[in-house]
Formats: structure tokens, C-alpha cells, sequence
């Protein structure tokens, strides 16, 4: 079973960014080491309780400071950008790092109307002119563009040896029909999809169309993990995170995830514990053995290629130990 990680780089209670953003390396570092095939760091945008506003500044970063797992952006939210830049950013990083650079492209704002504006204006205008911006983002990675076209005249410099690789992001069929369309790897956020996730990956590869950049298609299956070494530690620790989700949703900017001794004490209401069951069953919670399982169930029904885990606990350590268990009881 291939692993990888997917990391929002969170700053946690009494901790600063920096130091949030230095624990995003060593878990890099870790995951190379435990045998994860990718890391891969979101974006995200005044959001205060994470670190990573630009992953290709982090990835930077970590590539300098680890030596073979891919590394790549989930995702690079390409309506704030122009795909040409966007390009020349990945192109370098292929280039200082070299067959180990993944693309990440995400339609999604990662941030208020407020900061959508700030950063590209017309964000929905920019959303409708998606599908315009991913062929002009693939036509500058692989370096083809028709003749007959004016871009055809300019190249995303540096050129690599092997361009980074495009994977679309997303959680709906919209994005399996542009992946597939573009023929381009796909990657399905299950943590953050209320959808039939198994019709939408299927639905992917049954419309593949090949393309210079991949001949078959492949799938990435995203899921939100929490591995302790016993299911009572799990569950306190996944509480915690529960309550900070409810916290966000009321509107809430303590910035912070509880600690498990907060989370026991506060008293839930009859609708926040139904919004916890709702976010239960997208995540998986328990001991290594259990995760394990859960792991495999999740590979089968999906039929997936890798599966990508994001994790966020109240302590950096009990993080790494969530991947550190699973790495061990899988392999």
C-alpha cells in the first residue's frame, strides 16, 4: 500500500508559525525516513492557526532539506495565479530538485471573499476561466504549445529534465471530468467530501484520455487519520480536534486546537455531537491495528493507487507518532 502525507502546516496552542512551519520539515524529514511516497503542503490564506500561505516557498525549503521523497504543493489554488508564473515557480523547483516535484492544482479560494479579492480581484471570473488556465498551465510545464498560439513564443524557465508532475485536486465530478479530460493524475479529497467519492474516482478513470504527461490514470484517495498507540488515546486526541472544528464553525478565533483535557471537560451540545459523528465518518481514528484495517477497507473500495493522509493533533510530537505508527504497522 503506497502512503504519502498531505500537511496544512497548523500552528498550535502557545507555539508561533515559524516554529509550526519548522515542524512541517521534520515531518517531511520523518516521512522520507518511514517510507511515505510524497509529502505534500496545502495553501491556505489569513488563516491564523496555519502556517502555509505559499507552499512553494516551503517546498523550497524542504527539498534543501531531505533527499528522495516527492514533494509537491495540494494545492497550488491556480484561480489567484497566472499559470505562467505558476510554471516558472514549479519548473525551478523540478530543477533544483529533480524527479521529485508534484503540482497540486486546486480551484478552491483557501480563504475569505476578503483575501480572494486581495490576492486575484475577480476570483469567480477567475474560477469560470479554470479550464482556460490548466491548458495554458500544461502547455508551459511540458513545452508545447501550438504554433499557431502567441504563448507558443515564450518558455517557463528553467526548463527541467523531467517537468513536475500535474495531479488535479478535488471533491466533486467536476474535477474527476477536468483530470480525466486534461489527462492528468487526479487526487480525491474524501476528508472533505460530502459526495460519493467512489462514483467520482471511477468516474475519472473511466474518462481518462491519455496525454504526454501520463498514460494510464491515477488516483490519489485523501483521508484525515488519527493513530495513537491505543484507541482510548486516539479517540482523546481526535476529540480535541473535534472541538477545535466546532470552535471555527462558531466563529470562535482562539487559533488553537484544545488540549484532550479541555475537550473532555467541555459540555457538547445535542447538535455538536451530531456534528461529530458527521465528521467521524470521514476520518479514521484508533490504534495501529485498527487504522490499518480501516487503511485497506478504504483501498479496496476505492480501487486507489496511494492514499494520502493528513493528521492534525494538540502536539507536533503525537502527530509524528500517528505516522510513525501507521508506517510501521502497514509496512
Amino acid at each position: 500500500m503506497k502512503l504519502s502525507i498531505l500537511d496544512q502546516a497548523p500552528v498550535l496552542s502557545g507555539k508561533s508559525a515559524q516554529e509550526a512551519l519548522k515542524e512541517s520539515m521534520k515531518l517531511a524529514q520523518s516521512g522520507e525516513k518511514l517510507g511515505y511516497t510524497r509529502y505534500w503542503i496545502a495553501e491556505h490564506h489569513d488563516f491564523p492557526g496555519l502556517a502555509s500561505s505559499a507552499p512553494e516557498v516551503m517546498l523550497g525549503y524542504i527539498g534543501a532539506n531531505t533527499e528522495k521523497i516527492r514533494i509537491g504543493a495540494g494545492a497550488i489554488l491556480l484561480p489567484h495565479y497566472k499559470p505562467y508564473k505558476v510554471a516558472e515557480t514549479f519548473n525551478m523547483l523540478a530543477t533544483l530538485f529533480p524527479d521529485r516535484i508534484d503540482l497540486g492544482i486546486g480551484r478552491a479560494p483557501g480563504g475569505s471573499a476578503e483575501a480572494s479579492i486581495a490576492l486575484s480581484g475577480n476570483f469567480l471570473e477567475n474560477v469560470r476561466n479554470m479550464p482556460n488556465s490548466i491548458k495554458d498551465l500544461l502547455h508551459f510545464l511540458y513545452n508545447n504549445y501550438p504554433t499557431d498560439q502567441m504563448f507558443s513564443k515564450i518558455t517557463a524557465h528553467p526548463l527541467p529534465d523531467i517537468p513536475p508532475v500535474p495531479w488535479i485536486l478535488g471533491t466533486s465530478e467536476k474535477s474527476a471530468i477536468q483530470a480525466a479530460s486534461y489527462g492528468t493524475a487526479y487526487a480525491f479529497g474524501h476528508f472533505m467530501s460530502d459526495k460519493d467519492g467512489i462514483e467520482i474516482v471511477n468516474t475519472y478513470r473511466n474518462a481518462f484520455r491519455q496525454s504526454s504527461g501520463l498514460q494510464k490514470p491515477q488516483a490519489i484517495i485523501t483521508v484525515s487519520v488519527i493513530c495513537a498507540e491505543t484507541s482510548e488515546l486516539a479517540e482523546g486526541l481526535a476529540l480535541s480536534w473535534f472541538l477545535s472544528k466546532i470552535q471555527t464553525d462558531k466563529g470562535e478565533k482562539n487559533n488553537r486546537i484544545p488540549t484532550m483535557e479541555e475537550a473532555r471537560n467541555y459540555s457538547f451540545t445535542s447538535d455538536e455531537k451530531e456534528r461529530i459523528q458527521e465528521m467521524r465518518k470521514k476520518m479514521m481514528i484508533g490504534n495501529p491495528k485498527e487504522v490499518k484495517q480501516q487503511l485497506a477497507e478504504l483501498q479496496a473500495v476505492y480501487s486507489a493507487d496511494e492514499i494520502m493522509i493528513v493528521t492534525i493533533t494538540n502536539s507536533y510530537e503525537s502527530r509524528r507518532k500517528s505516522y510513525e505508527l501507521i508506517a510501521k504497522e502497514v509496512w
